[in-house]
């Protein structure tokens, strides 16, 4: 069953999300990757507010490529969310409500998605440029001085997504793993 959602997420959106779930967003997202996340925290710990207000958002980890003439973004593939572990759980604390990326999450990662009642969304790799023509705008909207890996504001149409973590303890990776083992 594929689910369509309009960001932001609400509560009742992040309960009905199971993992495994296919989901096409629309709406509003950020991206932001490794160095945003590291910037990010060190500024609050110099008492710095974030350049984005978290709360109840989706933050996609991904660097997109140039635009070419006539496109709104270049390629826009998912990053290795694992390279966020060690950030995430104090965005989630502070009201984040959605992450987009590819790959396994952390245990402290899991249990703060599950606490503040959140999701992670995969997005498939390989497939940025196809991805991509889900962007429908593009807004540089802090660390333009990282380049690929600067801030930007996402308006995004029909996003394909699945739930890779749920806030119910779902995980879709472990669930496949777990299958698999039973049909050997």
């Amino acid at each position: 069953m594929q689910k369509k959602i309009t960001l932001p997420l609400t509560d009742a959106d992040i309960d009905s999300l199971k993992a495994g779930d296919r989901v096409l967003l629309s709406g509003t997202v950020f991206t932001a990757r490794d160095a945003a996340h590291k910037r990010m925290i060190e500024q609050e710990k110099e008492g710095i507010p974030f350049p984005i207000d978290v709360e109840g958002q989706v933050i996609y980890y991904t660097g997109p490529t140039p635009a070419k003439p006539g496109e709104v973004i270049g390629s826009a593939g998912p990053t290795t969310s694992g390279r966020m572990d060690l950030y995430t759980p104090r965005l989630l604390e502070k009201g984040l409500k959605g992450m987009i990326g590819k790959g396994y999450r952390n245990e402290e990662v899991k249990a703060a998605i599950k606490q503040h009642r959140a999701v992670y969304f995969g997005a498939v790799g390989g497939a940025a440029a196809l991805i991509a023509r889900s962007i429908k705008s593009v807004e540089v909207i802090a660390y333009e001085d990282l380049g690929t890996e600067a801030i930007r504001k996402l308006t995004i149409e029909n996003f394909p997504v699945f739930v890779v973590n749920d806030a119910h303890g779902g995980d879709i990776y472990q669930e496949g793993v777990a299958q698999f083992r039973q049909e050997q």
